[in-house]
């Protein structure tokens, strides 16, 4: 939404000096007024084309034209914040419609790829988990059985063969199975998750844990901060690991008080992270110019916004340690679809002045926020989602024993401060 006509004139004569290809991703979050303009940009582009012209004007420059350039445009109709083309750019382009990917042979050629001898089987028993899963558990804006979630799987089982070379093949991918999608599944849909993974993966066990380390640390620093080490916190703290160590990005989901905001800081400070290595934004206080930056149109000049702004500067440092940018607000589809091509296997972000800003690989994205029902599936296909439930009671609980644990008496009136809490506290 923050290009303009002259952004796309600019490009549209690079394309044609070039003899390039472009491909424009999303190109209906363009406003209605800017794909107007582009009707007649393009089409006189594609006039220039059909007529051999040597020679293109646009936007009051001209340019030499070769005529093996070509536009390909990407589109998910019918989600917030698409515009809907005019019927004259239309007809500019052909239509080609995506249909369902057939994930039996994919799974097989990638597990082959990354080692795996007995691939044919795996991958029917990778499909059979996926499309009973999307069959038969709750409808969720979170859960995202698509081609992205199980490519993601296949390298998270690759990766784990290599780490343990004397694991079963079966173990693997039913260990990688579980660590990859437990993180997301709700209460009512754990059932059928465990269930799934029993009769797919009959007698096998899941392997033993290799973080000893990380389990130490991350009570250590639940200690320093004067929290509560229930063990389904630190069990969250582990699957948010588990997601960074093979997704950049990540929505990390909850109700307020469900401990959304400690889960990362725990495990920013069990991992011993660097307090200028982690920041943490609002974007809902931001208009989308603020966040990632405009051209300031009386003098065309670059202005950077602060998400951008910090994007770059962590590209600009010479050491290698982690760096988090933290989002934390709802999402909405003004700022959140304008990172679709940062979030996947691209990581760049692409600003309205055709900078191009490439996220480095120990860089991510934590995405903070109740819900993303204001996120088009295409983009909750691109994070990890960790889903901490706040419906039990356990949350309040954590914070009433954390209370009680600070205070400086005996164990006995402890025991019944804790007893009170539970039995007049609804």
């Amino acid at each position: 939404p923050e290009m303009d006509h002259h952004t796309l004139a600019y490009l549209f004569r690079g394309l044609a000096a070039a003899g390039a290809w472009g491909c424009f991703d999303e190109f209906n979050r363009l406003t209605t007024s800017v794909l107007s303009v582009c009707t007649i940009q393009f089409r006189t582009l594609c006039d220039a084309i059909r007529a051999g012209s040597g020679r293109i004007s646009l936007g009051g420059q001209t340019v030499n034209l070769d005529l093996t350039t070509a536009c390909i445009i990407t589109m998910n109709p019918g989600y917030a914040g698409r515009s809907e083309l005019p019927s004259g750019l239309k007809m500019l382009f052909r239509p080609i419609h995506v249909v369902r990917p057939d994930l039996i042979p994919i799974c097989e050629n990638m597990l082959m790829a990354e080692g795996f001898e007995n691939a044919k089987l795996l991958a029917s028993k990778i499909y059979a988990f996926y499309s009973n899963l999307a069959e038969f558990a709750s409808s969720q804006r979170h859960y995202d059985w698509s081609l992205r979630s199980v490519k993601i799987v296949l390298l998270a089982a690759g990766e784990l063969m290599r780490r343990t070379p004397d694991l079963e093949e079966e173990a693997i991918i039913m260990a990688t199975l579980r660590n990859m999608n437990e993180s997301k599944i709700v209460d009512a849909d754990q059932n059928i998750f465990d269930t799934l993974i029993v009769s797919l993966f009959p007698g096998v066990d899941h392997p033993p844990s290799s973080q000893a380390e990380l389990e130490l640390n991350i009570r250590d620093a639940i200690t320093k901060r004067q929290l509560w080490p229930e063990p389904e916190f630190i069990r969250h703290v582990h699957q948010l690991s588990d997601i960074l160590r093979h997704r950049h990005s990540v929505f990390v989901l909850g109700d307020a008080g469900s401990g959304k905001s400690e889960c990362w800081k725990i495990l920013a400070r069990a991992t011993a992270m660097r307090y200028e290595n982690v920041v943490d934004i609002n974007p809902k206080v931001f208009a989308t110019d603020q966040l990632y930056g405009a051209v300031v149109s009386t003098t065309r000049e670059w202005k950077d916004g602060v998400f951008s702004h910090t994007l770059r500067s962590f590209t600009t440092r010479e050491d290698q340690d982690d760096k988090w940018i933290i989002l934390d607000g709802d999402l909405d589809a003004h700022w959140i679809e304008s990172m679709n091509s940062l979030m996947d296997d691209n990581k760049l972000l692409t600003l309205a002045n055709n900078d191009r800003i490439h996220m480095l690989p120990h860089m991510r994205l934590v995405f903070e926020t109740a819900d993303i029902q204001h996120a088009s599936p295409a983009t909750v296909s691109r994070a990890g989602v960790l889903w901490i439930a706040a419906t039990d009671g356990r949350n309040w609980r954590n914070v009433i024993a954390a209370w009680i644990q600070k205070k400086e008496v005996s164990d006995h009136v402890k025991e019944a401060l804790h007893f009170m809490c539970e039995e007049y506290i609804p």
